[in-house]
């Protein structure tokens, strides 16, 4: 693995009237960039990316008997597009993803160590392009966890926790430093500047228009520096703070000694939700907050719903599933994420949890089925970000239809029905919408308008006509399935059509693309016979024509 190493420069440092704050600018000795392209580019993996299935409560406790009801299509057609492999080097063989911040085409993603001692990284990840994500920048540092990371106007700023007593220049244990980034890449040959505060570890850190508010866990601070200089504005003691929002300008807190803690400008509480959880010792802990609720994330009991005005619990949600082989320390909410009414958990071991939040509560639909022990959750737009420990990033897109698709839509009924979709011969159907399906066999004429799924093989069968507008997935990378277009039938695209497997176009099979923007994107083969056709202009991601 090639490094570049940098030299140390010398401090400037400035302390702050309580003397509990340091600020240093330099470059650090620990700090190293990951000079190779090839390194960079092997840790996107596309293993297991394809369709991703979610198991509902009633399938995993059981609820659902066999002969009851016919499986029906799910409302979340989601799509595991890529994992990024974390970070490994010397003395830090067991790094893992501790947190993920999303801003524009790019995400930028933490790492620590779950061994003792003190190591961790930190990631840039194109997402613009979902066909084609990349890792763009990676900084190593040999003497430091990162714990929480956020991009903002030019700058990453990491906190973690720091060995201050192997550290030429850390004053505590608790850190924050501001790297120069640019088209997703980290500059470390430039200025860096570096603060530390009382605390064992920082855990958070926000930033707004003019300050960077960095929390501090255990006998530690909140502490708010000046964004151009990391001097120090404001600060208060509090005793175990675990996370921060910013809720219309104004900071609320997750503080594991006590609870919620909603403060003023100048960090006085103004008020509190007191919360008697066990929020573990050291770990990770998050809120969201929307117009009415704050969501807690609260160890093994799950997340915890609270009023937003009067600090009322209003539910639990638990964790609905109890994995073998995984230790119960394991099996607790880490972190929660709103992306408009959806709520994601972060359960550790027990995975990672979707549910929609309703007018009269909150249903929750199930788990999903990714790899690894999820410490984080980020959503935002298309797409769900999982920091899944030794897993790395996981990034997940929701397929949600677009505006324009859904207007296109319009006039055509949702699809409502069973997981297995048949049309029969001389049958027509025609349906809008997002589903997830098991499995399609058409004998029939299909009009598919929206966004779609499918886990498992599917067939246009003699004379058959599926025409697809919007997206449509096939199969995954570890569990490749196919889409085989028989004697006389039509496979008709018109947008993206994904297969993690095989197209089979058999004698007289034909395959149209209509417009110019539509794309194929074939993780295996194209088996073409002599006498199929295919029309149209079409993108072909792979080069698998």
């Amino acid at each position: 693995m090639k490094k570049v190493r940098l030299m140390a420069l010398a401090a400037i440092f400035i302390i702050s009237c309580s003397d509990e704050t340091t600020v240093y600018s330099d470059a650090s000795e620990d700090i190293s960039m990951e000079g190779s392209k090839a390194v960079l580019e092997s840790s996107i993996l596309y293993d297991d990316a394809g369709v991703l299935q979610i198991s509902s409560e009633d399938q995993i406790t059981g609820k659902t008997a066999k002969g009851s009801d016919e499986e029906q299509a799910g409302d979340y057609p989601l799509t595991l597009i890529a994992r990024v492999d974390a970070p490994s080097y010397s003395g830090a063989e067991n790094l893992g993803a501790s947190h993920v911040h999303v801003d524009g085409d790019y995400a930028y993603v933490s790492y620590n160590t779950v061994e003792d001692g003190y190591a961790g990284a930190i990631d840039v990840v194109y997402v613009g392009d979902p066909t084609d994500p990349r890792l763009t920048s990676r900084l190593y540092y040999t003497n430091a966890d990162i714990n929480a990371v956020e991009y903002n106007d030019g700058y990453i700023y990491a906190v973690g926790g720091v060995d201050s007593e192997k550290s030429v220049r850390a004053t505590s244990n608790s850190f924050l430093v501001k790297i120069p980034v640019s088209n997703g890449r980290m500059d470390t040959t430039a200025e860096m500047s570096f603060g530390f505060q009382e605390g064992f570890n920082a855990t958070d850190v926000k930033v707004t228009d003019n300050s960077v508010i960095v929390s501090s866990g255990k006998d530690g601070y909140l502490t708010s520096y000046k964004k151009s200089d990391l001097s120090v504005q404001t600060e208060a003691p509090f005793a175990d703070l675990r996370s921060i929002t910013i809720d219309n300008g104004n900071v609320t807190l997750l503080d594991g000694s006590s609870g919620v803690s909603f403060l003023d400008a100048t960090f006085n509480v103004t008020r509190t939700i007191a919360i008697d959880s066990d929020f573990g010792n050291f770990a990770k802990r998050t809120l969201a907050v929307s117009d009415s609720e704050v969501i807690v994330s609260e160890g093994s009991k799950g997340a915890g719903i609270y009023n937003k005005a009067n600090g009322s619990l209003k539910e639990y949600l638990p964790i609905v599933i109890n994995p073998e082989g995984v230790a119960q320390s394991d099996i607790v909410t880490n972190a929660v994420a709103l992306n408009e009414n959806i709520l994601f958990m972060a359960n550790g071991g027990a995975g990672l949890s979707l549910s929609e939040i309703q007018g009269n509560g909150t249903d929750m639909v199930g788990v999903m089925d990714l790899n690894g022990s999820v410490n984080f959750v980020a959503s935002k737009g298309d797409y769900i970000f999982a920091a899944s420990g030794k897993e790395g990033l996981q990034i997940v897109k929701l397929n949600r239809p677009d505006a324009t698709l859904t207007a296109r839509c319009a006039d055509l009924p949702h699809y409502k029905g069973s997981a297995n979709l048949n049309v029969n011969n001389g049958e027509t159907a025609e349906y809008s919408g997002s589903k997830s399906f098991n499995q399609l066999n058409i004998n029939g004429t299909l009009l598919l308008c929206g966004s779609w799924t499918v886990k498992d093989n599917s067939y246009i069968n003699n004379d058959g006509i599926f025409e697809m507008k919007g997206a449509l997935t096939i199969g995954r990378n570890n569990k490749q399935k196919n889409i085989a277009v028989n004697s006389g039938a039509t496979l008709r695209i018109e947008g993206e059509l994904t297969i993690y497997g095989d197209l089979i176009l058999n004698e007289g099979a034909r395959l149209e693309f209509v417009g110019n923007n539509s794309t194929v994107n074939i993780f295996g083969k194209v088996q073409k016979s002599n006498s199929a056709e295919v029309k149209g202009k079409f993108n072909d991601i792979k080069n698998k024509f």
